[in-house]
This record gives structure tokens, sequence and C-alpha cells, in this order.
């Protein structure tokens, strides 16, 4: 398999891949926001948000992380990219595979959520899990940034993009949390 497909293919299932981490909190603020409703209701959006939550995170999410890791590894090894990743050309890609590497830790703290909402534990409130539900656009953010610019931006600049795009998101997050309150108001 050429170099071009395989690395079509990583693409391909790290879209795939942010598209379940980008839902997947969505699902788990929506279920934990249905034990604000009546038992009757509470027990059937639950219900639901099992069976949504279950086939997205075992039928997408999962085997798009396992995808993505397979053809970025081959990525790395057929695009020759292993003997400059310790050189100063090469710098780019070792810091993007440690933001890599802590998207995989995101991953699993969600994994660790998800069995914790199929067994009714609700350990996060919506707010909580809307934060949280950032964290992967501030991956994706960086994990570009960095494949596209590679050493083009300084890593000083590039850093203080970052803390200022993560400030813009929660001040978002701060806003929406003021506008939901007080459309609850009666």
């Amino acid at each position: 398999m050429s170099y071009l497909y395989l690395k079509a293919l990583h693409i391909i299932f790290v879209v795939t891949w942010f598209a379940g981490l980008f839902y997947m909190p969505r699902l788990f603020i929506y279920n934990t926001e249905a034990n604000e409703k009546e038992p009757a209701v509470q027990q059937a959006l639950h219900n639901q948000f099992a069976v949504m939550m279950k086939g997205l995170w075992f039928g997408i999410t999962w085997p798009s992380a396992i995808l993505t890791l397979i053809f970025g590894l081959l990525v790395l090894h057929f695009g020759g990219w292993e003997p400059v990743l310790f050189t100063r050309p090469g710098r780019w890609l070792l810091v993007k595979l440690c933001f890599v590497l802590l998207l995989y830790g995101y991953h699993f703290s969600m994994h660790k959520i998800f069995n914790q909402q199929m067994h009714g534990i609700f350990k996060y409130s919506s707010q909580q899990l809307r934060i949280w539900n950032e964290v992967a656009t501030v991956f994706l953010v960086a994990i570009v940034m960095l494949a596209t610019v590679k050493q083009s931006i300084s890593f000083v600049w590039g850093l203080i993009g970052l803390v200022c795009f993560v400030v813009v998101l929660m001040s978002a997050i701060k806003v929406y949390k003021i506008i939901r309150e007080k459309n609850k108001k009666p």
C-alpha cells in the first residue's frame, strides 16, 4: 500500500475518532441531565442514551481510535519519520505525538465515564462534562496546527495561541451557562 493511501486512511480515522470524541460527551451531558426529569421519563431517557452511547463508543469511537493508531504508526514508518523524530526538523512531530498520547489518555478517561454512566453512576455535573467536552477541541487544534505548520511556528507563540484558545473556550462555556440559567428562570 502506498504511503499516500496510508496517510489518507490515517486522516479518515482521525476524523471519525474525533466525531466520536465530540459527540460522546454530549450524550454524557444529556444522560446526566435526564436525572432532573420525573422517574418514568428519566428511565426512558437513560435507556435510550445507553443504546446511543454503546453504538457510538464501540461502533465508531473505539474502532477509529485503534485504526488511527495503526495507520499512524504505518505512516510514521513508511514516511521515514523515525530518523528525524529526535532531531530539530522532527521536533514538531515529537510534540504532536505527545499531544496524541495525551489524547489517548483523554479517550481512556471518556471510557471511564462511559462505564460509570452505564452503571448508573453520575459523578460529574452537566457543567463539568461541558468543560470536559472541549478538551478534545483543544487537542484537535494543537495537533492540526502542529501537523500543518510544522516548524514554521515557534513553540512559544504556539503555546500562547493554545492558551488564548483555551481561555476563549472556557469563557464561551461560562457565557453559555449564564444564558442557560437565565432561560430556566420563569
